[in-house]
């Protein structure tokens, strides 16, 4: 089995995705049994400055360190559970340390498996507005719709102020199922959680759409690259190839 190192960006998205994919290793190896896992996370803060700036290359540095720390300790690949990370990942640059698994690829590839045709996207502002957001998924016959604007500006402010800090409240997942409703009016049949913390705030029983969970979809990809039931990634940073 293929050793998986997570590259953590934002803590609780990270440790979620750990959670899951362990889990799974139980599932499906045994009790108390999953492929070897380490996780690497710089503080977010180190990098909060330069995502006010839109300073990419900083913080793809950033991420660039805890790679390099990741195949030091062993890990064949990585995953990194945080989605807006990936704009800065897919900027110019020296190949990371190791390849990894791009998480916008594994969430639009599964809905294009499901047959979904228009996805509504919930994610961070720094997201929204990139090609990241809507390309994937574009390159694949699916149409991706956003928020209105003030509603973006909601779901940005519950995640930068609580779901990152582990903040889980009633009142903003009412706020979430309700951006979920407007985009299923809008003709959605899906809604991505772009945004690996919006797992512990919007789950299946009360989202009016099916969800794509990149939390989970993430840890089972890495999963099955793992165990050899997915080939090894060759993705090393820079702009995505389709």
């Amino acid at each position: 089995m293929k050793h998986v190192g997570i590259l953590a960006h934002s803590v609780e998205g990270a440790a979620l995705c750990l959670r899951v994919f362990c889990h799974v290793g139980s599932r499906e190896l045994g009790a108390h049994s999953h492929p070897d896992v380490t996780l690497d996370c710089i503080a977010l803060g180190t990098s909060m400055a330069a995502w006010q700036q839109a300073d990419y290359a900083s913080i793809r540095a950033t991420l660039a360190r805890s790679a390099t720390r990741l195949a030091q300790a062993g890990a064949n690949f990585f995953i990194c559970p945080n989605y807006a990370a990936h704009i800065a990942l897919e900027e110019e640059g020296a190949d990371l340390a190791l390849p990894g698994l791009h998480i916008a690829e594994i969430v639009a590839d599964h809905a294009a498996r499901a047959g979904y045709k228009r996805v509504g996207v919930l994610g961070a502002n720094y997201l929204m507005d990139t090609a990241l957001c809507s390309q994937p998924f574009s390159t694949r016959g699916m149409r991706a719709d956003l928020p209105e604007e003030q509603e973006r500006h909601i779901i940005h402010e519950i995640i930068s102020r609580e779901l990152v800090n582990g903040i889980v409240s009633d009142t903003s997942r009412q706020s979430c199922v309700r951006v979920i409703r407007q985009l299923q009016a809008r003709g959605c049949d899906a809604v991505a959680l772009a945004c690996t913390e919006m797992p512990l705030l919007v789950t299946p029983g009360i989202s009016p759409l099916p969800i794509l969970d990149s939390t989970r979809l993430l840890a089972r990809a890495a999963f099955e690259v793992a165990v050899g039931k997915l080939p090894m990634p060759s993705w090393r940073g820079g702009p995505i190839r389709t």
